[in-house]
C-alpha cells in the first residue's frame, strides 16, 4: 500500500521496531508455547501472573483459542520461531474438539476449567474472530478442512446472526433464539476484519458483499455525524460513549483495504482519527484513555496495551505521521514492555493496575507489528 514520504528517522524507527519485534518473538511468544498452554486440554491459559504461572483457571473461550491460532499462523515460516506450524494446528483442532456445537452449530462461547461446555450462547465476537483466523490459517496451508470451517462460520454468521441493514445481532442463545442483544460497535468491527481477512485469503462475491453492506450499515446506525466517530452502542442508544482505541482499529481496517478506502465510513473514521487524537491522546504521555463521552469527558481514563497498538498501527497510514510513530513506539516500549512480558493496563497516573497477561493480547501487538513491518518493507 502506499504511505507518505519518509523522514531522515526512519533508521532509527527501524532499528527500534527490530528491539520490540525481537521482544516479541524471543519473550512474549514463547509464552504461550510453554507455561501458557494447558498441553491436557490442549489450549492457551487464558491468562499468566506476573511470575509466568497460570492464573488458576475459572474458563477457556473459544475467541481466546481463536486468536491465538491467528498468532501461531502468522508465525509459520518465520525465521527463528519454531514449532509454530505444529501449535496452529493443536489450537485450529482444539477450536472443533472443544468449542464446535454439534447438536446446533456454530460455537460455544466457552467451556469450563475441566473442558465442559460452560457459557453455551452464540457470540458474534466469537464467530467473527473463527473466521478471522481459519482465513489466515488457510491462507498458510490451504488444508481443506479448514477451509471447510472458515465457510461453516461464514454461513453461520450469515444465516443465524444477520439483521436488517447489513448489520448483525450480538448474541443468540444456543439453539439459536433471540436474546435481544441487537447490534454492538466492536462484534461488528472484528466481522469486518475477519471479512477482510477472507477476501484476502481468496476472491469471495458474497463475503464482499455482505462487507459492504456492514460498512453501510455502521455508517447509518453507528457513527455521529458531528465528529464522525464511531460509537459502541447504536445511536439513540442510552449510555452510549466511544473509545479512542477502536477509532484508530477502524482506520486502518479501512484505510488498508482497497475496496473500503474512500467509502463514506472511510470519510468519517478519518474525521473521527483527528478528533478521536485530540481528545483521547496526551500528548505529555504518548498515552491512549480508555473511554470517552461524545464531548471529550473522560469516562475511563485506564490506558490498555491494546489501544495503545492500535494508535501505532493507524499511524501507519497517516501521511508525515513519522516522528509520532517513532515516539508512539518507543511508548509502548518503555511504558508497557518489560523484560518478563508486558503490561496490560496503566491507570491514569501511569501505574500499572494490571499485571496478569491475558492470552488473547499477542493478537493485537502481532497485528500492529504486522501493520509496522509493512510501514517500513
Amino acid at each position: 500500500m502506499p504511505h507518505a514520504s519518509r523522514s531522515a528517522s526512519q533508521p532509527e524507527l527501524t532499528a527500534l521496531f527490530a528491539t520490540v519485534q525481537q521482544h516479541f518473538r524471543g519473550v512474549i511468544v514463547p509464552l504461550w508455547q510453554g507455561p501458557g498452554w494447558n498441553a491436557q486440554l490442549a489450549l492457551p491459559y487464558e491468562a499468566l501472573d506476573a511470575q509466568h504461572q497460570p492464573l488458576p483457571p475459572q474458563r477457556y473461550r473459544a475467541m481466546a483459542c481463536a486468536r491465538q491460532l491467528y498468532l501461531f499462523a502468522s508465525l509459520i515460516g518465520e525465521p527463528g520461531i519454531s514449532g509454530a506450524e505444529e501449535r496452529a494446528e493443536a489450537l485450529f483442532r482444539s477450536l472443533q474438539r472443544h468449542f464446535h456445537d454439534a447438536e446446533h452449530g456454530g460455537w460455544f462461547y466457552s467451556i469450563d476449567a475441566q473442558g465442559a461446555p460452560l457459557d453455551t450462547r452464540k457470540d458474534l465476537y466469537t464467530h467473527a474472530f473463527i473466521i478471522f483466523a481459519c482465513a489466515h490459517y488457510w491462507a498458510r496451508v490451504r488444508e481443506p478442512l479448514v477451509e471447510s470451517v472458515l465457510n461453516a462460520a461464514l454461513q453461520v454468521v450469515a444465516e443465524r446472526f444477520a439483521i436488517d441493514g447489513g448489520l448483525y445481532e450480538a448474541v443468540l442463545e444456543r439453539d439459536w433464539s433471540a436474546l435481544a442483544a441487537g447490534p454492538l460497535q466492536n462484534p461488528l468491527m472484528h466481522l469486518a476484519e475477519a471479512l477482510l481477512a477472507t477476501l484476502a485469503a481468496r476472491p469471495d462475491a458474497k463475503v464482499q458483499a455482505a462487507l459492504e453492506q456492514l460498512c453501510a450499515g455502521m455508517q447509518r446506525r453507528f457513527v455521529e455525524p458531528r465528529h464522525g466517530v464511531m460509537m459502541e452502542k447504536p445511536l439513540g442508544a442510552v449510555d452510549n460513549w466511544f473509545e479512542p482505541g477502536h477509532q484508530f482499529e477502524w482506520l486502518f481496517l479501512l484505510g488498508s483495504s482497497p475496496l473500503l478506502k474512500g467509502t463514506p465510513l472511510h470519510a468519517s473514521l478519518e474525521r473521527a482519527f483527528a478528533y478521536a487524537e485530540q481528545v483521547g491522546v496526551d500528548d505529555r504521555t504518548a498515552s491512549v484513555s480508555g473511554m470517552l463521552d461524545l464531548e471529550g469527558g473522560v469516562r475511563d481514563a485506564t490506558q490498555r496495551i491494546w489501544a495503545q497498538a492500535e494508535y501505532l498501527r493507524a499511524l501507519t497510514l497517516r501521511p508525515a505521521s513519522e516522528p509520532r510513530l517513532q515516539r508512539q513506539l518507543e511508548a509502548l516500549q518503555q511504558h508497557f514492555l518489560h523484560p518478563g512480558g508486558w503490561y496490560e493496563c496503566l491507570d491514569a497516573n501511569a501505574s500499572v493496575s494490571r499485571r496478569d497477561m491475558p492470552s488473547t493480547t499477542p493478537y493485537h501487538l502481532a497485528t500492529c507489528y504486522r501493520g509496522l513491518a509493512q510501514y517500513l518493507g
